[in-house]
């Protein structure tokens, strides 16, 4: 640094030596100039020169060391095996994180999050859940905010649905893992011309006598009509998990256009109520997850045909995409004291949800990958189901936490259609009236 400072000083020097041929005036004009320009490069260098001696000095202070420790990680059974693969992978690459032990253990993503609440002390330091426990998990204190550095990598390089599930208010607080938990169509290709459209579906299916499933009395599945006109139905918890308010606007015109939709449906004679492919005969379409894709390749065989859900033209004209719950495994860090042990868990959270493992996790298990990269692999694309779903998540809403009887009551709401209770024939004014009473009961299990 300082030759570099000699030869810019002497440079400038040399520009004012070389101009004394010139007039006075000039040469005096040119003289400053070159003295000012001299002192603004040795200051700037000097500057520069400061921050490379200071540079060393941050350097240094970088761990080299984290000491001790013992690092617990919750993850499903299906998994357990590919998880330690990982982590020996991790330890490999950080030797400076060699002083810590790490034990995996056998915790379903489901149970995970009641785990955690019960004793968060005694719980995983690194563990998977579903998203739907987010909320419950941060209140209880079981959730260390997602290190500020990783938050934006995991917004840049995950999808959007994914990385709303692991936010909470404005605040990332897990590292999304897949995106693999929703439904989407399957259908049969020598019969939908139009997977893009749910009156094609129905007018294709009626005109080949086939049947068109979709699974209107289930709680899950019927939120695609009411999200998908932008109807609401979502609750509100407290730290113990108590339901405390419900936020709903299915009593709305929204929530009409939405009800006279599945009752239209409701209507075709190619309809059938359910959502597994095993159950299904004569079958040229069905709204399913992942879970079932096996089924429905044997099912339809070389017509076999996979797709986002379809749109549909409300009562009032206009078109809505259908909608509806999507679900994402997310991974979760344990708050610590030991500030050095936090950041071996973040490094480690941060390795097992990358681009690089949640591809190899497809490979090795199959679960769907939430980093956009690994969606774009040629492996991952090659799966129809997966990618319909991945089409299909961006127009869903996390699922989270809602009362057992909320299901009972949508199950009755889809028998009453099928029934014929709520008709064809029935008013906007009925419709309203049914869904006002359907509201009403959903607010009373958060009283």
């Amino acid at each position: 640094m300082k030759k570099k400072l000699v030869s810019v000083l002497l440079s400038a020097a040399m520009g004012a030596t070389l101009l004394a041929g010139c007039g006075q005036q000039a040469a005096q004009e040119a003289a400053e100039t070159a003295q000012e320009t001299a002192q603004e490069t040795a200051e700037t260098v000097t500057e520069a020169a400061q921050e490379a001696t200071e540079a060393p000095a941050e350097a240094a202070e970088e761990i080299t060391d984290y000491g001790t420790g013992e690092v617990k990680v919750w993850v499903a059974d299906a998994v357990v095996d590919f998880t330690n693969q990982q982590i020996a992978k991790f330890q490999e690459a950080h030797p400076e994180m060699s002083g810590y032990t790490f034990t995996v253990e056998a915790t379903g993503e489901g149970d995970a999050a009641g785990n955690m609440i019960t004793d968060v002390e005694a719980g995983a330091d690194v563990y998977v859940f579903a998203q739907d426990q987010i909320a419950r998990l941060v209140s209880a204190g079981a959730l260390e905010e997602v290190e500020p550095a990783n938050a934006e990598m995991v917004k840049a390089q995950n999808d959007a649905g994914a990385v709303g599930a692991a936010t909470v208010g404005n605040t990332l607080y897990a590292y999304p893992l897949t995106s693999d938990n929703g439904y989407f169509l399957y259908y049969d290709k020598s019969v939908v011309t139009d997977p893009s459209s749910l009156e094609k579906i129905v007018a294709d299916c009626e005109a080949a006598g086939k049947n068109f499933y979709f699974e209107i009395n289930s709680g899950w599945y019927q939120t695609a009509f009411f999200f998908g006109t932008g109807a609401q139905l979502t609750y509100d918890t407290d730290d113990a998990g108590n339901f405390t308010k419900c936020n709903s606007t299915y009593a709305s015109d929204a929530g009409v256009v939405a009800l006279k939709e599945i009752i239209e449906l409701a209507q075709s004679k190619s309809f059938q109520n359910g959502s597994s492919v095993s159950n299904a005969t004569n079958c040229a379409a069905i709204v399913d997850g992942t879970w079932d894709s096996e089924a429905a390749k044997a099912m339809f065989g070389d017509n076999y045909a996979c797709a986002k859900l379809p749109s549909f033209e409300g009562s009032d004209g206009k078109t809505y995409q259908m909608s509806g719950f999507g679900g994402f495994k997310l991974l979760g860090v344990k708050p610590q004291e030991d500030e050095l042990k936090l950041a071996v868990c973040d490094a480690l959270a941060a390795y097992l949800s990358s681009e690089e493992v949640q591809l190899a996790r497809f490979e090795a298990v199959g679960w769907g990958p939430s980093n956009l990269n690994a969606q774009q692999s040629d492996a991952v694309k090659a799966d129809e189901a997966l990618s319909a779903l991945a089409d299909q998540l961006q127009y869903t809403i996390p699922q989270g936490q809602y009362p057992g009887d909320y299901w009972s009551l949508a199950t009755s709401l889809g028998d009453s259609v099928i029934s014929g209770e709520i008709a064809a024939t029935a008013s906007d004014e009925d419709i309203l009236k049914a869904l006002t009473d359907f509201q009403t009961t959903c607010e009373s299990y958060a009283k």
